[in-house]
């Protein structure tokens, strides 16, 4: 491919990039932007240009080993629920923005332990950017075919590395809060990981099915191969024992590396995104290795006896074939796996070495006497400046020291150097004991082993020819069947933490790293009232520490920050003196910004503190502990005292109701039952006191008497009845019925009403199975009540329509009436006893009034429901019952009814 049309290509990938990134900071709060997905995703920097092309020549020249880097990560990767959780809360309540934060601030919030920290960061990860810089180099070389130059100006990779920079330095320096999430950023890199994992799963169908015919047809070819057996296999328990350190390995750096803790810790904007990301991430690495053994196979079969690099067999295979669309393709996704890299780590790294080395040692004086605008124009340019000198010294690093070096090797040396961080670190999580010499200790001397065991004979054939080196002393650690990395890693991480721990116990600590301790490993009992757990004892004022807030975050957002702390404690007073939620409070403020150490350095600048002895401490954590916990309780107490309340006043207001309800009831039934008995007095009257009216019409008045005393009758028969019903006195006979054929008999006796009136009646029947489990009697009642409440309402020559369909597991029957609707207003309570809309224009219907009352209940009892709608041009009534009845009864109808519907 021509090398300029590559180099345009590789700006408008730059440039998509870019429009990413803008995108997703214009749209902070978009789902595609704020979303467990894009989280997990950008978890995936971990697999940089090692990942898509060192795997490949690892498992060309070591076979299996190579999979020890991700089986590692995807069996610790579960626990990060507990874990990762943990960290998240102590990072976000004490606002830090590195690992170098992290640890220092557990051991007493120390300005030399931070800087240490920052120092092993760098030389660890500066060698690992220049191996992403190596990538893209040779790989761009290799795909336009032209020769790699030592002359920078002369090589198109120059430019594309100072490009990465720039944006690096833009996007990276958005926020002068490090700890801010910078979702531009992370957008991006989700974008190019799921990029990244398409072309190589594109890399990996090609060659398995377009160069070779399957799996089976690369593994048939490969076992001719002299060291096949050799390479698919763990070599016994030497071998496994290689493979155990390797995974070990991979999984302290799935926390420590900073990358990984920017992008794990720092830019999780919820803690629930970690349920996604501990099956999304180890999935992803997952797939991404299904095919990196066939690749690597499929390559030493294609160029057995050719001196080609394995680690470039996913580019050199699509070349050998001709397909430069497959190749470019290769390329890209190796371009966003190194990009994502370098941007994170540029990034994480400027934080680190801008707030643990350049702030605290050599700008703080100046900080004091600049104002806002001048100290975070500064704070940003020296994070710029920062970002864009690491990539730069990665490319020079590149250009003359690491060019003969293999990806592989570079990465795995990385990973020890910022494995010896590993005790001190999950140490601050779950160990008290752990102090700040104990800590420094286990780190100089961890590192010390790294270089003279790994980067000294990497580097230097001087040193590797010496006496030193091959003294009795090194021999003597030598352990035969560990590879150099493995060994190193033993001895290095082994020797840190034998001396953190015994220098830990047998060293004072002191009352700040035993006041972060208790912090640290009891976070959960803490973060919500962190600043209370904050042991400061001495003399400070709020108006001193005003005016170093005000330097950094300015008059109007100190103003709003003083608001919030004062809201949040309930401070009213105009006391100018600072207590320890304070002093805590102006702290985090300033973390962000400058780090933790110099946060702390600037605070005690104007305040004056008093040494507290370690007995205080404790004691003064367990009082703070104990009225956390007081108050948790108070706080549980008030909550279900509130909630007792609110069911008194619910529970009192329904007695009101019920008292009003039981009122109207009497009143209705003491009108009802009036109403005929005023009828029987009356007409019984008229017949004592006329001996000479017409028999005629003394016959009619005495039909009358009977006519108003079977109403009586059934107008008490029915509140017995419904009393019954509502209290449960009335058992149901529950079998299995047809509810056709039950419907059939409820309607039988209405037929000659309907044709009286003219009214059409139509059946739709959708139901599979209409057998059902009810109390046929009853439901006899229901559909006779139901429909002869239709046959009121309906105007002549109408229609009825009835339809039986299952829904939400329920059977659904509907009653159509065509006809008046019933005002909206008389939805609510059409159901209950007695109840005659006010605004009906129409006669009072016959019979008791209680009907539709009688039906509810019936519907109630066999655990299911009626509701009643309006509808264009008439009223459909729904009758609701379970497919099977509980013995409960309890069965409820999952339905939220609109404005004109009632639910019951």
């Amino acid at each position: 491919m021509n090398s300029y049309l590559l180099f345009a290509l590789v700006i408008i990938y730059l440039g998509l990039l870019f429009f990413v990134a803008y995108f997703a900071e214009k749209n902070r709060s978009s789902f595609w932007v704020n979303n467990p997905y894009v989280y997990a995703l950008s978890l995936a920097v971990y697999c940089s240009a090692w990942t898509y092309y060192g795997s490949i020549g690892v498992a060309a020249n070591q076979g299996l080993e190579y999979m020890a880097i991700y089986i590692g990560p995807v069996i610790i990767i579960p626990a990060w629920i507990y874990i990762n959780s943990k960290i998240i809360r102590i990072s976000r309540v004490n606002k830090i923005s590195s690992i170098a934060d992290f640890i220092s601030l557990r051991y007493g919030n120390s300005r030399s332990l931070s800087a240490l920290i920052a120092l092993v960061c760098m030389f660890a990860i500066v060698p690992y950017i220049s191996l992403q810089i190596k990538a893209i180099s040779e790989t761009f070389h290799l795909l336009t075919e032209t020769e790699n130059t030592t002359n920078i100006f002369y090589d198109s990779a120059t430019y594309v590395v100072v490009i990465i920079a720039l944006f690096s330095s833009y996007y990276g320096t958005k926020y002068v809060d490090a700890s801010e999430k910078r979702l531009g950023i992370i957008s991006a890199v989700a974008v190019e990981s799921f990029l990244k994992i398409i072309f190589f799963i594109i890399l990996g169908i090609f060659v398995v099915y377009g160069v070779f015919n399957g799996f089976e047809d690369i593994y048939a070819k490969a076992e001719k191969l002299p060291d096949f057996a050799a390479k698919n296999s763990f070599n016994g328990l030497e071998g496994g024992f290689n493979w155990f350190l390797m995974s070990m390995l991979s999984m302290s750096a799935i926390f420590l590396l900073p990358r990984q803790f920017h992008t794990a810790i720092i830019e999780n904007r919820k803690e629930k995104h970690l349920k996604t990301a501990i099956w999304l991430f180890p999935l992803y690495l997952l797939i991404f290795n299904f095919f990196v053994f066939p690749i690597a196979w499929g390559g030493k079969i294609l160029f057995f006896g050719e001196d080609v690099n394995p680690e470039f067999y996913s580019i050199l295979i699509p070349q050998k074939f001709g397909n430069t669309v497959i190749a470019a393709m290769v390329f890209f996704g190796g371009l966003s796996a190194c990009i994502s890299m370098v941007i994170i780590s540029s990034i994480s790294l400027s934080i680190m070495l801008s707030n643990n080395l350049i702030i605290p040692y050599g700008w703080l004086d100046r900080f004091k006497i600049s104002s806002d605008v001048d100290n975070t124009k500064t704070i940003v340019n020296i994070r710029k400046i920062s970002i864009f000198l690491l990539i730069i010294t990665g490319f020079i690093f590149y250009k003359y020291l690491m060019v003969g070096k293999s990806l592989f090797s570079i990465g795995l040396v990385s990973f020890v150097i910022i494995a010896q961080l590993a005790p001190s670190f999950f140490g601050a999580v779950f160990w008290r004991r752990g102090n700040y010499i104990g800590s420094v200790a286990g780190i100089i001397v961890g590192i010390t082993i790294c270089y003279l065991g790994l980067v000294l004979p990497s580097f230097s054939e001087t040193f590797k020819q010496s006496a030193f080196y091959n003294s009795s002393f090194f021999h003597f650690f030598n352990i035969p069947y560990l590879s150099p990395i493995a060994q190193i890693f033993f001895w290095s991480v082994l020797v840190n933490a034998l001396l953190f721990t015994l220098v830990s116990v047998n060293t004072v600590t002191s009352y700040r790293e035993r006041n972060y301790a208790e912090l640290y490993v009891d976070i959960n009992d803490y973060i919500q009232n962190h600043e209370n757990a904050y042991i400061w004892k001495g003399r400070a004022n709020i108006s001193d520490i005003r005016k170093i807030l005000v330097r950094f975050l300015g008059q109007k957002k100190t103003e709003q920050a003083l608001k919030i702390f004062n809201l949040k404690y309930k401070i009213t007073g105009g006391s100018d003196t600072a207590d320890s939620r304070f002093i805590k409070f102006s702290e985090n403020l300033l973390s962000g910004r400058i780090g933790t150490a110099s946060a702390k350095i600037l605070i005690e600048g104007v305040t004056k503190e008093d040494k507290i002895s370690l007995p205080e401490v404790l004691q003064i954590l367990e009082e703070s502990k104990e009225n956390i916990t007081l108050n948790k309780r108070l706080s549980e107490q008030s909550s279900q005292l509130l909630k007792l309340s609110d069911e008194l006043q619910n529970a009192n207001q329904n007695l009101i109701v019920k008292d009003k309800q039981k009122d109207d009831f009497l009143d209705s039934v003491a009108h009802e039952l009036r109403t005929p008995l005023t009828a029987i007095r009356a007409t019984s009257e008229i017949l004592l006191d006329d001996d000479e009216m017409p028999q005629e019409l003394k016959r009619d008045f005495l039909e009358n008497i009977i006519s108003e005393s079977d109403r009586l009758s059934e107008i008490i028969n029915d509140i017995l009845y419904l009393d019954k019903l509502e209290t449960g006195n009335i058992p149901l006979n529950i079998q299995s019925y047809n509810i056709i054929e039950t419907f059939h008999k409820s309607v039988k006796p209405l037929l000659h009403l309907f044709e009286k009136r003219n009214l059409h009646h139509s059946e739709v029947n959708l139901l599979d199975d209409e057998i059902f489990e009810y109390d046929e009697p009853r439901m006899i009642q229901v559909f006779q009540n139901i429909l002869g409440n239709a046959l009121k309402f309906t105007n002549e020559q109408g229609m009825i329509q009835t339809k039986f369909q299952k829904q939400n597991e329920k059977l659904k029957i509907s009653v159509f009436n065509t006809g008046k609707i019933i005002p909206p207003e008389d939805l609510d309570f059409i159901f209950e006893k007695f109840y005659q809309s006010k605004n009906q224009n129409l006669q009072k219907p016959a019979g008791s009034g209680l009907g539709l009352a009688i039906c509810r209940q019936i519907m109630r009892a066999h655990g299911g429901d009626i509701l009643v709608k309006n509808k264009e041009i008439g009223v459909t009534f729904e009758i609701f019952l379970p497919l099977r009845i509980s013995s409960e009864d309890d069965t409820e109808i999952e339905k939220i009814p609109d404005e004109n519907e009632v639910m019951l």
